[in-house]
């Protein structure tokens, strides 16, 4: 009784928290990222997923301005700030919620390591970026290198947790088909 309904409601809340995420994410993919890379001419810090190098993050930095720095603090940041909770948020119901028809929850469990480990490198990475903006135009090349570690690592396990997602999500689908196909077909008298 309680696993179903904490299948039902973790359910729940995956759909909810991926709804407001996946709403969240296409306003920083359309609006605040298209136009730091607008005003830059550059790739922000967000959407390089194998890292930047000092150079890199120079030639951002000054591409964006005094305004464009101001416009990544104040807009990008507080949704960046939202997001990575969101996602690991959804994954986590989402695993949980097929993990209820695995018997070895192992997948779930390393899922979940993934997704809050994701969570915490995206928000480490958001600190690097603020800490390279306010340090501006002094940039630590330590800095930026900690930063770009964490966008990889961040990109890494963000890419894992989904494969585990995807891996559980099939295990529940492929446990249920064999439930399904097990069940004695009743017999008519006709």
């Amino acid at each position: 009784m309680i696993d179903r309904i904490w299948t039902r409601h973790a359910g729940r809340a995956a759909i909810c928290t991926g709804i407001i995420g996946a709403a969240i994410y296409l306003i920083m993919i359309t609006v605040t990222l298209a136009h730091i890379k607008a005003v830059s001419g550059h790739m922000p810090f967000d959407m390089r997923p194998l890292g930047y190098s000092p150079q890199d993050a120079t030639a951002l930095l000054e591409g964006l301005g005094v305004q464009g720095r101001q416009y990544y603090l104040h807009r990008q940041i507080p949704l960046d700030t939202v997001y990575p909770a969101l996602l690991a948020a959804t994954l986590l119901f989402a695993m949980r919620w097929f993990g209820t028809r695995i018997a070895n929850d192992r997948f779930v469990r390393v899922g979940i390591i993934l997704s809050v480990g994701a969570a915490l490198c995206d928000y480490v990475e958001n600190l690097g970026v603020v800490a390279m903006i306010l340090s501006w135009p002094t940039l630590s090349d330590a800095l930026v290198d900690a930063s770009s570690a964490a966008s990889i690592s961040k990109s890494v396990l963000t890419t894992a947790a989904f494969i585990c997602l995807m891996l559980i999500g099939g295990l529940w689908a492929w446990r249920g088909s064999s439930n399904r196909l097990s069940r004695p077909i009743p017999h008519q008298n006709g």
